[in-house]
């Protein structure tokens, strides 16, 4: 039988699984040479032999699974988010000699140049043997590992205990547990932002898997690279509504970068070594991979891939200089010149930097972006769009060249498209081709990693600098922006401006931490006014420091994606800026903070509303409230009390309410050890300004607070 080309299909066989394993690998030493076979496939007790492929099998594919995979699209992303047909077949897990010419596979070189952060890997070495059998989860725990996992974020049930129990054996990789899914991949992308590296969680099915769902859309609006693993039920229950199912995949098609239902699983190692590659080449994102429990618990000898490969899936090469020499022409014969800066740009920060130095350009970030050039240069104009600077807003409106490096023209930057940028050439560099004229029309469109086009247009730029070509004088322009600037100051820019009854106001609690932490922690926040004030009020000079949720606004997001940092950056202070409403939607990660010893620090600004609406409704609504009020509607003073809650996860905590106080409790939160809580009540009234409202322009600009 094992002679046969014929997959072996054993009976029921009555002894233990160790001594059976036994019999098989003796047998299989004896009867086949280890060239000879692919993988053994462990099913309870029912056991098939594979051949290799070059073997006469089954009308299958290569690694002998059925051919199925599942792939994620949203608005037919031309690069990278159909990259895929629907019913390709399963992943190959031919080795790299192995792999066909007409496949196209990314080299290291290519990865580095196109800013792939990845991490630095030593020479692997396994817990097993080359010809150990070992389970499946066995073998998707190793291939975290090759990948350079180090740290996941899980929580386990009864589809991914497999999963779990394999973790416990392999001592390379730390899981923190959080208590609920959404903690766990908010956590997952605070990790991701911050370091840059892939951030991987893991669930269960059915409710596990739908709790990992607002955070993979987060992911995939924020070009965060996940890769997402979940648990499913046994294969032969799939579409028979069992306990605990939910078609995850199809569910997260649309808001994934990609995702996969393993089939056989011999396929896991191929998966999962395309999984990382997908999250974080090209335009990052998010990589759901399904495994049903069956094939967690089969027995099989990995064979190990050295490369992706992906059938159809490309990464935009670098810009020519043909491309950049354009750009360079635009920014000679500019006068009014302005650099709009998104998350696109983070990891061309020093590239940025040397461009602005080379030219003198002023540079406006978005929220996403913020970091990338230092906020405390003088050629910074800050945040850029809804609540952005007055100057910054001023000079994108009245600019001749725009020049749109890692941005989409999002609603909340442009406003009213047709006013957007209305007097300016516009060149956009982003890596994503489907970004380009999406929103608003580029003259200069160059599809490339933002890092290595600006790298070529600094040296053509030197080049110009050494001819001594003319560049069109740009002084009298940033002259205009400084006026502006001088008269359109952040509306709480002075300390000494503090209310008659010595309360806090949240713009000055923010510039005041900035303060004292030198401006060098990492801030995490939720969503809402605080998110605004922090970015406005604390600058940032270095990129990844800032994480927050931008293009899907998640509440919620601040103390989870606080745990994936402090866990990334062991060394940094990790403070999550937080609003009341927002920080009760995952308060739980309290637990979490205090139990895994992660020193998170919570900065609540607590208006006892949902502020961002209750600013709405005052502007647009004449104040009338909507369910905006979070606190306790018998009036009995500050609801719910943080302090005690935070005590109860054996968090230390304060809550103070005079300005005179505040700067004894940030000493006090930022010398305790471990996590803090500190709850700092502020008045309801408060807007956010500048504020261009929705849909609107430059010209429609709320400069005015309202009374108190």
């Amino acid at each position: 039988l094992f002679g046969s080309s014929v997959p072996l299909v054993t009976s029921q066989i009555a002894m233990s699984e160790a001594s059976f394993l036994a019999t098989l690998a003796s047998t299989v030493a004896v009867q086949q040479a280890p060239s000879q076979l692919s993988s053994a496939c462990v099913v309870g007790s029912s056991v098939r032999l594979q051949q290799r492929k070059d073997s006469i099998l089954p009308p299958k594919d290569a690694a002998g699974c059925s051919k199925k995979e599942f792939v994620g699209s949203s608005k037919k992303r031309f690069l990278h988010r159909t990259a895929f047909h629907k019913e390709n077949c399963c992943t190959d897990t031919r080795m790299e000699s192995e792999v066909p010419s007409e496949y196209h596979v990314i080299s290291d070189a290519s990865r580095a140049s196109a800013g792939v952060v990845e991490p630095k890997k030593a020479e692997f070495m396994s817990r097993y043997k080359p010809s150990e059998l070992r389970k499946g989860a066995d073998v998707l725990v190793e291939a975290l590992e090759r990948e350079g996992v180090d740290l996941v974020f899980a929580y386990p049930g009864g589809a991914s205990l497999e999963i779990h129990q394999a973790l416990t054996r392999a001592p390379r990789i730390r899981n923190i547990l959080c208590r609920h899914e959404q903690g766990e991949i908010f956590a997952a992308e605070g990790y991701a932002k911050c370091s840059g590296r892939v951030g991987v969680c893991i669930a269960t099915s059915g409710p596990g898997a739908t709790n990992l769902v607002t955070g993979i859309a987060d992911a995939l609006m924020d070009s965060v690279p996940l890769v997402c693993i979940t648990g499913q039920v046994p294969s032969h229950l799939i579409g028979k509504d069992a306990f605990q199912e939910t078609p995850i995949v199809e569910i997260t098609r649309s808001i994934t970068k990609h995702n996969h239902l393993v089939t056989c699983v011999e396929e896991i190692p191929q998966v999962i070594k395309n999984a990382f590659h997908i999250a974080r080449s090209g335009r990052p994102g998010p990589v759901l991979v399904d495994i049903p429990k069956d094939i967690q618990q089969q027995m099989t000898i990995p064979q190990w891939p050295t490369l992706p490969n992906l059938e159809g899936y490309t990464v935009p090469p670098p810009a020519t200089r043909a491309d950049m020499e354009e750009v360079a022409l635009a920014i000679r014969q500019s006068k009014k010149p302005i650099l709009y800066v998104g998350g696109g740009a983070l990891d061309a920060a020093d590239e940025i930097r040397e461009l602005v130095a080379r030219t003198g350009i002023p540079v406006a970030q978005t929220l996403m972006g913020l970091g990338t050039f230092p906020m405390t240069d003088a050629k910074s104009l800050h945040m850029l769009g809804m609540h952005g600077s007055v100057y910054a807003n001023y000079a994108v409106h009245h600019a001749d060249l725009l020049l749109a490096f890692g941005v989409r023209f999002d609603d909340r930057v442009t406003g009213k498209l047709e006013k957007f940028a209305q007097h300016a050439k516009i060149v956009h560099i982003d890596i994503d081709s489907a970004e380009i004229d999406k929103n608003k029309f580029a003259e200069v469109s160059v599809v490339s990693d933002v890092k290595p086009a600006v790298a070529l247009l600094n040296q053509i730029l030197a080049e110009d600098a050494a001819r001594g070509v003319a560049h069109a004088d740009k002084q009298a322009w940033c002259a205009e922006i400084e006026e502006q600037r001088r008269k359109h100051p952040y509306m709480y820019s002075n300390l000494s401006d503090l209310p008659a009854d010595g309360g806090i106001i949240p713009q000055h609690a923010l510039q005041l931490l900035w303060r004292m932490t030198r401006g060098e922690a990492v801030i995490t926040t939720g969503v809402g006014q605080h998110q605004m004030w922090a970015a406005q009020y604390y600058p940032f000079d270095q990129p990844r420091n800032w994480v927050t949720s931008g293009g899907l606004g998640s509440m919620g997001f601040g103390l989870p994606s606080a745990l994936g940092c402090a866990a990334a950056r062991p060394n940094a202070t990790v403070i999550d800026i937080d609003g009341d409403g927002s920080f009760l939607m995952n308060v739980q990660e309290l637990a979490t903070a205090w139990a895994e010893k992660l020193p998170v620090k919570s900065v609540i600004l607590n208006n006892q509303h949902l502020g961002m609406v209750v600013q709405w409704e005052d502007r647009f609504y004449s104040s009338n409230r909507g369910d905006t009020f979070i606190g306790d509607p018998t009036g009995q003073g500050i609801f719910p009390d943080f302090v005690e809650v935070a005590k109860g996860f054996r968090v230390p905590g304060e809550r103070v309410y005079k300005w005179a106080e505040l700067k004894g409790a940030y000493e006090r939160m930022l010398s305790t050890p471990g996590p803090y809580l500190l709850d700092i009540i502020v008045p309801h009234q408060e807007h956010v300004l500048p504020m261009i409202p929705g849909g609107g322009s430059f010209d429609d600009t709320i400069t005015t607070p309202m009374r108190r």
